[in-house]
């Protein structure tokens, strides 16, 4: 039974490997071509990384994450040489399957260079000598678009989801005292959550709202001080909150 097996298994992998030379002899890649590829999978992840830094000057980045943009069209661009080279038991998607990251919460377009990088990385390992041009057109349209959004704004929004905290004391009445403020300085808004606090003494209203982008912060604070007698008063953006309230 284990010789039949030993000889089912050996004429497998002869028939595997037979179809891997007839099927692959055309793709047979040297070193001068691995190099090519990594060489110019560097240069892409460098001007990726120089685009990413660029657009995002104006906030803060991880310097990981750079790191991360500049060496991942070596890292796929390799992987594509290996299987040009090798059985064709890996199809393209499996590049993708076999490249996992993760994201600290931030940008969500953080992951649009992310797939621009693996995108620039799959061109640099399959096309290394005769369309060598058209990485740098498709990096030339992108970064292009990417560029033209940031100077130009696009789809950035007129307000701001924030989350407001007010203090009052316990024997306030806070049903409507502070309606016209509110609709005053934002375009919506919601009270979320009402608790107590220092031994019941106190109550803290948590609103969630869209703030008006052009809505002075600090009189908008003043008047909210001004009705519930100089307590705290915290306005946080909604990515910074604590997450005290559910999701819509």
């Amino acid at each position: 039974m284990f010789d039949n097996l030993k000889t089912m298994a050996a004429t497998a992998a002869n028939n595997l490997f037979s179809t891997a030379d007839a099927a692959g002899t055309a793709s047979e890649v040297g070193i001068i071509d691995m190099l090519s590829a990594m060489g110019l999978g560097v240069l892409m992840g460098i001007l990726i990384s120089v685009l990413y830094m660029f657009t995002h000057r104006k906030s803060s980045y991880s310097s990981s994450y750079v790191l991360t943009i500049l060496i991942l069209p070596v890292i796929v661009s390799v992987v594509l040489v290996m299987i040009n080279s090798m059985a064709s038991a890996l199809s393209l998607a499996g590049v993708f399957t076999l490249c996992r990251y993760r994201t600290v919460p931030g940008d969500p377009k953080d992951i649009t260079y992310v797939f621009f990088a693996m995108a620039v990385g799959v061109i640099c390992g399959i096309n290394r000598n005769e369309y060598i041009w058209f990485v740098f057109v498709f990096y030339a349209v992108v970064a292009a678009v990417l560029l033209i959004v940031d100077i130009s704004s696009f789809g950035k929004c007129k307000t701001s989801s924030m989350t407001l905290k007010i203090t009052i004391p316990e024997d306030m009445n806070y049903v409507g005292l502070f309606d016209g403020i509110l609709n005053h300085y934002t375009t919506s808004w919601k009270l979320r959550r009402i608790k107590t606090t220092n031994f019941g003494s106190l109550f803290e209203l948590v609103y969630s709202l869209e703030m008006k982008n052009d809505a002075d912060q600090k009189q908008f604070i003043d008047e909210l001080r001004r009705l519930n007698g100089n307590l705290t008063v915290v306005l946080t953006l909604f990515r910074y909150d604590d997450k005290v309230y559910e999701q819509n």
